[in-house]
């Protein structure tokens, strides 16, 4: 696992700690659920605050870690409720003698349904934990409908129920959680959407599993300390060395996201810039920029198939390649894209049109020898997938991951939980970016990661430093400008240089 990652577990790894707890350092079960029970009571009671609370328990040791905190608050002197599903037959063994040490009166046993009038309080969604995988069915589902309706605060423990913990996915009803106690580890699923925010703010409470055990690996949050990756520039650094970022895009009406990916290389420390344009838009492009030097191509107002050798002998020398920007959805732009990605040697960037343009012909990328990213949205990722945006949304680990493998490049799907994926390995942004909402943000990355591989990045590392490095320019953009609703893509390239600034300072 990478250092910069900060990592979580998914529902097998965090399933193999657990085991090596117990069977291995000899900790017995019930240790580990009184300790979550104990941490899970803990936050009930600060939401809770004089009021009362309502424990929803399945019949795992998810349940078993609610009726822990059951007692715990009982103990406290909180008016406490438990609703069960069966009987004291129908528990975990863990469950079972947990629900023995409660005081009297506090369990009713549902059986197959109960409305929300059931609920007062706080509620805590003790139901299903991190094994759950699938549609809740049967009285969960109802259980989970009535906890929606209620109107109540709701804690919810280890995950919401209805949330798959690996990958985020919700299949079919899931609690809404305000807040959310884990154990031990975050897992993945409290990252990606839609369970991210179904989790609400998460809190990490220790159960007692020592060091040495299982150490997660299915990937991680990014971590500040990504930005120890970037190079600096030294004494003896010029131009050359720090990188050409080539930026291949522009058509008639889309000229901006050239000029934005272009600027946001050069801010984000390329040696220089270039932009390959078409020939009857040249002069637009020499007036917006300044710092880039442009090249035209053909004497129409967007490039055609016919100009790839040209293009392809002007990109020898460039570092990295930026592909797509404001490249437009005309005839020939897919035979474009397809005869660039296959012939340039350098590392590429596909972003924008050039993905629309690409749709399921991935061969031209996925036999390409030099490094790949690629940059798409749900509704690029369905396009180049061959389904739809929403299919995407309700799955974007496993699209993003699919896409990678397909393509053999690195993806970065972007959104609120933008992630970054080489099939394999998988880093997360968890930073707020609300600030990012706004077109041309999508150009800006772009030139980010295409200034990050033109300085030597490897495809993933350069994709998570530039994705990390995006959300802060972000933020300090809204800073800067006072209101993040207000911000434009010009404002996040300005803020990239102080977002470039590793966590010691240097």
């Amino acid at each position: 696992m990478e250092s910069w990652l900060d990592a979580v577990y998914d529902a097998e790894g965090m399933g193999e700690a657990d085991r090596w707890a117990i069977e291995e350092a000899n900790i017995p079960s019930l240790e580990l659920m009184e300790a979550a029970g104990r941490g899970l009571a803990r936050v009930a009671a600060e939401m809770a605050g004089t009021g009362p609370v309502t424990v929803v328990c399945g019949r795992g040791n998810n349940g078993g870690d609610g009726l822990v905190a059951a007692r715990h608050l009982a103990d406290s002197g909180f008016d406490v409720g438990v609703i069960t599903f069966s009987g004291r037959e129908g528990l975990s063994p863990d469950s079972q003698a947990n629900l023995d040490r409660l005081p009297e009166g506090l369990v009713e046993v549902a059986g197959d349904s109960f409305g929300p009038d059931s609920l007062c309080g706080v509620v805590i969604d003790a139901m299903l934990g991190t094994g759950f995988e699938g549609e809740p069915r049967g009285p969960i589902s109802g259980a989970i409908e009535s906890i929606n309706a209620s109107g109540l605060s709701v804690l919810a423990c280890d995950v919401p129920s209805g949330v798959n913990a690996s990958t985020g996915e919700a299949a079919g009803l899931v609690v809404d959680a305000d807040r959310t106690v884990t154990f031990h580890q975050r897992k993945l699923g409290h990252l990606i959407s839609p369970g991210k925010q179904l989790c609400g703010p998460v809190e990490v409470v220790p159960i007692g599993i020592p060091q040495g055990a299982p150490s997660p690996r299915a990937g991680g949050a990014i971590k500040s300390t990504v930005l120890d990756l970037l190079p600096r520039r030294e004494g003896d650094s010029n131009k050359f060395t720090s990188g050409r970022v080539s930026i291949v895009g522009g058509s008639r009406g889309l000229t901006g996201a050239v000029c934005l990916a272009a600027e946001a290389a050069v801010r984000a420390g390329a040696g220089y810039a270039t932009a390959a344009v078409p020939g009857a838009l040249e002069e637009i492009f020499e007036i917006k920029l300044t710092e880039v030097m442009t090249r035209s191509f053909g004497t129409g107002d967007s490039l055609g198939p016919g100009l790839v050798p040209e293009i392809i002998g002007h990109l020898e020398g460039a570092a990295s390649v930026v592909l797509g920007s404001g490249i437009g959805r005309l005839d020939g732009v897919r035979e474009l894209v397809a005869g660039l990605a296959a012939g340039i040697q350098a590392s590429l960037v596909i972003d924008a049109d050039a993905l629309s343009a690409t749709g399921t012909g991935l061969g031209p990328i996925s036999s390409r020898r030099g490094a790949t990213v690629l940059t798409p949205h749900d509704g690029e990722a369905g396009r180049l997938l061959g389904c739809d945006s929403s299919a995407v949304a309700a799955h974007r680990l496993a699209t993003a991951r699919q896409l990678a493998t397909e393509a053999q490049a690195v993806v970065i799907l972007k959104g609120d939980d933008s992630i970054v994926t080489d099939g394999e390995r998988v880093a997360v942004n968890t930073l707020p970016a609300p600030a990012l909402a706004t077109a041309g943000t999508g150009d800006v990355l772009a030139g980010v990661v295409g200034a990050f591989l033109g300085r030597g990045l490897d495809a993933f590392d350069a994709a998570s430093a530039a994705v990390f490095a995006h959300a802060v320019a972000g933020g300090i953009a809204a800073v800067n400008v006072g209101n993040r609703d207000g911000v434009i893509a010009t404002d996040v390239i300005q803020a990239l240089p102080q977002a470039m600034i590793p966590p010691a300072g240097g």
